[in-house]
Order: structure tokens, then C-alpha cells, then sequence
């Protein structure tokens, strides 16, 4: 979004007046404006119709009183540019694109697009093949269906790249408060990234959603995504779409174990993105962040009026590493004095029916739970009645505002929970956001927000004092590529400071000799281009004890390599010495996509690859830090830090080994294009990579 592109932007979302060019879906499009209660001028624009919606119809834009701050274009794709080209020279604000028929119908869309991106101008446009946008805060909707929301001043902007997933978030019964819905469309020139830096400086904005199907321009998304941190705007990302983007190398394992999912929750992660998996907790998380101030930690006091309740909150709590801690034994018997006798101390806490909607009695159970232990945040369950049954509905009104009163004392962010989410109906919604509680409907839901918002927030801190380098694509990634033997890969990575075993290459007749220089045992291995995994191939053989056992073992690889593939026997060999059993083996692949650069996958090495999918993904640049916070969040980790009784590895050696080959591969991208170490043996206060894979980028 340029400078004057934004200006425009902001002249569309709080228009004077808008035009509306077309003909049915114009016509709802004035529906909508109306319904959302737009009182500027409404311009129709249509040269076959004398009115639209009972207003009179300009024939042409170029008819039009002034350039309209906005506009709204519901026509034809072929008639599109010509419309957009005197709407840019009459200087018009900006546009929603609701005509479809561009890049997404194929070929012939995708030069259309082209010519529309080019005929915007400093013009800011939504879409093409887009719902448009409503700006809650000053009543406009540039939208063609029929659509809901709710506004309470302030609250969240949402951006889909699904028209009808926005279009169903505006009916959600879920009271969230928003500022603003965009469905981007094709983005053809304005992205996700461009809203996203857009909204983290607009002021009512307090968290911004956004639905992923793809995004186009990563470290434009990763710069937007930082400003949003520095603004202390939460992103909540929501991705959906299982292909997996830019991966053409399938021959390793660290390939495999990257798809494009892994690389955006490194991405997120990376960018203190808060990442869910399905449209409820999207939804319930954004709530969170709008209505309380985010948890400085874990620490939760939970209530109930029921011992179901309280359990489900320990139970899922638990789970998801969320602390409810106990009470010290003066607190406890505070409390005694105040709940009825038949109620357990405990956090969670059951107050129990007998002060039920006694606002004296659980005003003060619920202060003195919460003024203690330094609690972070605090929720209460409660699901009220139906309509029509809800004779009862004042008890529970005066716990929840005796509850809302307790947390605002200690500053403490509030949630009131419903075990169902259907369980809380829209006028308890409101109420409570206006007492400054947070409406949860589901108790996982509830607990996953709280989780997920306290681990932003302290996220947040760490990343803005230790800012990593821009992500950058690699340049390379279109060329092509060969692996080399691993007798040169290993070579390759020695250079790079990372230790491999004393070995030697040589032709058949040379390995008697080489094995007597090492020393038995030793391993053997066949050497060629055409197999980069040995194993499979049975080009290996391992803890060779003597001259007869190496003869025989290189007839065997032989007679092995030709049934698997006659043309990769070779007369080339590795004779390595045998390295001794470490404390654990990793697996470390560096390898490239075209849309996020390089990436490292840590991992549980050796045969527990694909067994125990224990991995994690960094996108680069990184550093030690983040390599060792990676490494400790493995399962492998036990054995690295001793386990039963073993020695500790050298975590923080092993991550500043792995950060300088990370730096080696990405100051050598115009050679290496993927290198993998499985596995790389550690010890206590080494590393050894017994097997390498490099391929290597071919000059075209």
C-alpha cells in the first residue's frame, strides 16, 4: 500500500458518499449501506436504469458531482478497467471490487488482473472477487449481502480471504465487538499484509483476525505482523488449506517433515502470531483480547457453583499448561469462614448452591480467591437459562457482577464461561462486556484464549528486545539441483565447523588398507550420486570387526546396490571408524522454499524420525537462542538433559553449532541447496554427524 494508496484507504472506510456501479447486486449494496446506517450521499451509476433503490442513476461515472470517496463495483470483469481507469484520473478514494471473473477463472483472468492492478492508480481497491468491507465504528458497508455485527466502540478487525466464512462471522452469535470486516478477495492490490498494517495503528482496533488461505509476500506479512507487536495489537491467525506450498524436495527426511503448515506456524510463532484451528476459537480468542487486558502469566483462579464444572476447568486447564494454583493454609481457612460448610477449598473452587446469588457472601469468596497468590487471570463458569425458563436468571446476574467486581479491584482480566456454548444467550453477552467481562462460550474455548493471550503476551516482550533479521526468499530456489556422495558432503559440512568421523575415501582395493590405518571397528559405505539414502539401498554396513568381514561386506553392498539399482554401483567407498553410542541423535535439516526462504527442522534423529514426529521448524534468519528454545521443546530433550541418570549434553553448544551452519548455508545459497545431518550423534560436550546429505544447486 503506497503512501497515497493509504490515504485513499482511509477516505473509503469513512466516505462523504459512495457510488454504487451496477445493476441487482448494486441495488442490495444499497440495502446493506442503509442497513448498516451510512448517511452520506449515495450515487447509483448505471446508464440503463433511471433510479436504483428509488435514487435517480448517473449514466457514467464521469457524470458523477465529485470523485466519490468510495465505490462500490458490481459489473461485468470485461467492462471493469475501463470503469476503474476514469474513476483513477477523476481521483476517486477507493474501491470494492465485487466483480468476479479475474485471476481466478484462469488464463485470460489473470492478464484482466493484471490490467486492473495497473489501472487503480493511487486508488486503494478491495479484491477483485470480494464481499467488500463494513466499518462498524462510522456505519458503512460496502457489502452485498445481508450482514450483522456488533459494535461497542471498539474492538476487532477482521480479515477473511473466504467471502462467505466473513459473511458468517457477521451473523455469529457469539457478541463479538468488532471495528471492522474486510474480505480481501483476489488482493490484487491491496493484501492481507497491507490491511493488517493498516489496522495495528488504528486505535479502536484491539486485535486483529485474520483468515489465511495463502499469503503472497512473506516478509511484507512478517514486517506488518512486528508493527502489530509494537503496537501491542494481537493478530489471531486462522489458516486453512492443507497444500503444501514451494516443497519440491522429497528425498530427505526434513523435506517431509515440512510442509507449508509447519512453515506458517513457524511463521506465527516466529512473529508472535497467536495461531487456532478451527472458526469458534478464532472467535472466542479475539473476544478475549477485546474486552480484558491480556494475562501477565498462567495463574488462574477458576469458580464454579457446581463440582462438574470445576473439574472440567482443572482437567482442561491442566492439559494446556495452565496453572490454578492452591491456596496457602491461612487462605484457606479465610475462605472456610466464608463458604457454607459443606464446600471444599480448593482452585478450582466450587462456592456451592447455599450462597448462590448472595452477591454479600460471593463478592467476598471471590475476593479473597482472587487477591491471593498473584493470580493472572480468573474465570467463573456459568451457564444460564432459556428464555422462558429463566426465572432464576437474577441469582446468576448477581454472582457474575459480584465476580466483574472482584477481578476490577485486583486489575485482574475476568472471564464468565458457559460449559455449552449456546448456554449464553445475547443480552448476559452484552451486559457483561459492558462490566467489562469477557462472555466465553465453552470452557475449552475459554481456557485455550487464556492460554493462548498470556503466552502472547509474554512472547511479545521477548521478541520486540531481541528482533531477528527479516526473513528473505531465497533467490536460488528455481534452480536446478544434484546431491552429492556424502564422502563430499561431508567434506562440505566440515567447513562449516561441525565435526564428522576420521574416514577415508578409496576404490575397492584401497579398503583393506584404509581399515587397518582407522581401526576396527569400522562402518562401509557405498559411494554414489544415485543414492542419497544408503540404507534402503543396503549400501551400508555397520561395525565391521576384520579384513574377511569387510571383504564380505562389500559383496554384499554390491550384490544389494545392483538389485536396487544396477546403474548407481560404484567402485567408491567410505571407510569411517565406528563412533561410539551417544546420549542421543538428532536429525537437522536445512533446506529451501520459495516463498519462506530457508528453514531449519530439528528433530529426534535416526530410526525415530517418522516415529515419534518429534520436530520443530525456524524459519531463518535465527539464532542460538531460538535454536535452544527449539531444542528443549523436543520430546528428545529427556535424553539431553540426562535422563535416569545419564550425563547432560551441552544444549547451548550444540544450538551455537547448529546457528553457524545455519549461517553457512545461507551465505552459501548460490551452492548449497538442501543439507541434512541424520543423525547427528551428541555427547556430552560434542556433536558428530554420522550421515550427511547435500544437494548442491546446479549453475543454469
Amino acid at each position: 500500500m503506497t503512501p497515497n494508496q493509504k490515504q485513499n484507504f482511509k477516505r473509503m472506510i469513512s466516505p462523504r458518499h459512495v457510488a454504487f456501479i451496477g445493476g441487482a447486486d448494486a441495488l442490495i449494496a444499497i440495502g446493506e449501506a442503509r442497513r448498516r446506517g451510512f448517511s452520506g450521499e449515495y450515487w447509483p451509476v448505471n446508464p440503463k436504469r433511471d433510479e436504483l433503490a428509488g435514487l435517480p442513476c448517473y449514466t457514467s461515472v464521469m457524470d458523477l458531482p465529485e470523485p466519490p470517496d468510495a465505490v462500490f463495483i458490481a459489473i461485468p470483469a470485461a467492462l471493469v478497467i475501463q470503469t476503474i481507469k476514469e474513476l483513477s484520473e477523476m481521483g476517486a478514494g477507493g474501491i470494492v471490487c465485487y466483480a468476479a471473473g479475474f485471476k481466478e477463472a484462469g488464463s485470460a483472468g489473470n492478464q484482466l488482473e493484471r490490467d486492473l492492478a495497473e489501472a487503480v492508480g493511487d486508488m486503494a481497491l478491495i479484491g477483485p472477487n470480494c464481499y467488500g468491507i463494513i466499518n462498524y465504528l462510522d456505519n458503512i458497508a460496502l457489502w452485498p449481502f445481508a450482514h450483522g455485527g456488533y459494535c461497542v466502540g471498539y474492538g476487532a478487525a477482521i480479515v477473511t480471504q473466504s467471502g462467505m466464512f466473513s459473511s458468517d462471522i457477521t451473523m455469529s452469535q457469539r457478541s463479538l465487538p468488532m471495528t471492522f470486516m474486510i474480505s480481501a478477495g483476489n488482493q490484487a492490490v491491496m493484501g492481507l499484509e497491507d490491511f493488517v498494517d493498516f489496522l495495528s495503528e488504528h486505535p479502536e482496533t484491539r486485535a486483529i483476525g485474520i483468515h489465511i488461505e495463502g499469503l503472497s509476500d512473506i516478509p511484507k506479512f512478517e514486517a506488518a505482523a512486528l508493527k502489530a507487536l509494537e503496537t501491542g495489537t494481537a493478530i489471531v491467525a486462522l489458516k486453512t488449506g492443507k497444500s503444501d506450498i514451494g516443497r519440491s524436495l522429497t528425498v530427505s527426511h526434513t523435506g517431509s517433515l515440512s510442509g507449508s503448515n509447519t512453515f506458517y506456524d513457524a511463521l506465527f510463532e516466529r512473529c508472535g502470531v497467536i495461531s487456532v484451528n478451527n472458526p469458534s476459537q478464532f472467535l472466542e480468542t479475539l473476544k478475549y483480547l477485546c474486552v480484558v487486558k491480556p494475562p501477565k502469566g498462567n495463574r488462574i483462579a477458576g469458580f464454579t457453583c457446581s463440582g462438574g464444572g470445576a473439574t472440567m476447568l482443572a482437567d482442561h486447564g491442566e492439559k494446556i499448561d495452565l496453572n490454578f494454583p492452591a491456596f496457602e493454609d491461612v487462605d484457606t481457612e479465610n475462605l472456610r469462614r466464608l463458604l457454607p460448610e459443606i464446600a471444599t477449598v480448593s482452585n478450582p473452587l466450587d462456592y456451592t448452591t447455599p450462597i448462590w446469588g448472595q452477591p454479600d457472601v460471593t463478592l467476598q469468596v471471590f475476593e479473597a480467591a482472587i487477591g491471593i497468590n498473584n493470580i493472572d487471570a480468573t474465570v467463573l463458569v456459568q451457564d444460564y437459562p432459556a428464555k422462558e425458563l429463566d426465572e432464576s436468571k437474577v441469582f446468576y446476574l448477581n454472582d457474575a457482577d459480584a465476580f466483574g467486581r472482584a477481578a476490577q479491584k485486583f486489575g485482574v482480566p475476568a472471564a464468565i464461561c458457559a460449559t455449552l456454548p449456546e448456554n449464553l444467550d445475547q443480552e448476559t453477552r452484552e451486559h457483561l462486556i459492558s462490566k467489562g467481562v469477557a462472555p466465553m462460550q465453552g470452557i475449552h474455548e475459554c481456557l485455550n484464549a487464556i492460554q493462548q493471550v498470556a503466552k502472547w503476551e509474554q512472547q511479545r516482550s521477548t521478541i520486540l528486545k531481541s528482533p531477528l533479521p527479516q526473513i528473505s526468499p531465497n533467490t536460488m530456489f528455481d534452480h536446478d539441483f544434484s546431491y552429492l556422495s556424502e564422502a563430499e558432503g561431508k567434506s562440505l559440512l566440515s567447513a562449516s565447523g561441525i565435526s564428522i568421523p576420521s574416514g577415508r575415501m578409496v576404490n575397492r582395493a584401497q579398503c583393506a588398507e584404509a581399515a587397518k590405518i582407522l581401526g576396527f571397528p569400522i562402518a562401509l559405505k557405498m559411494m554414489s550420486s544415485k543414492l542419497p539414502h544408503k540404507t534402503e539401498a543396503g549400501a551400508v554396513k555397520l561395525g565391521i570387526t576384520n579384513i574377511p568381514d569387510l571383504e564380505r561386506a562389500i559383496s554384499e553392498i554390491r550384490a544389494s546396490v545392483a538389485q536396487y539399482d544396477r546403474k548407481a554401483i560404484t567402485d567408491n567407498f567410505l571407510i569411517e571408524k565406528m563412533a561410539v553410542p551417544p546420549l542421543a541423535e538428532l536429525i537437522i535439516g536445512l533446506h529451501q522454499d520459495q516463498q519462506f526462504g530457508w528453514a531449519l527442522t530439528i528433530g529426534s534423529g535416526g530410526i525415530l524420525v517418522e516415529l515419534l514426529e518429534d520436530s520443530k521448524t525456524l524459519l531463518l534468519p535465527t539464532n542460538a537462542n531460538q535454536i535452544e528454545k527449539a531444542i528443549c521443546s523436543l520430546k528428545i530433550c529427556k535424553l539431553l538433559n540426562g535422563f535416569r541418570g545419564k550425563p547432560k549434553a551441552d544444549i547451548r553448544n550444540i544450538a551455537s553449532k547448529i546457528a553457524s551452519l545455519c549461517l553457512f548455508v545461507q551465505n552459501h545459497e548460490s551452492l548449497v541447496r538442501e543439507l541434512e545431518i541424520n543423525p547427528l550423534f551428541v555427547y556430552e560436550d560434542r556433536t558428530l554427524a554420522v550421515d550427511v546429505l547435500i544437494a548442491t544447486v546446479n549453475e543454469k
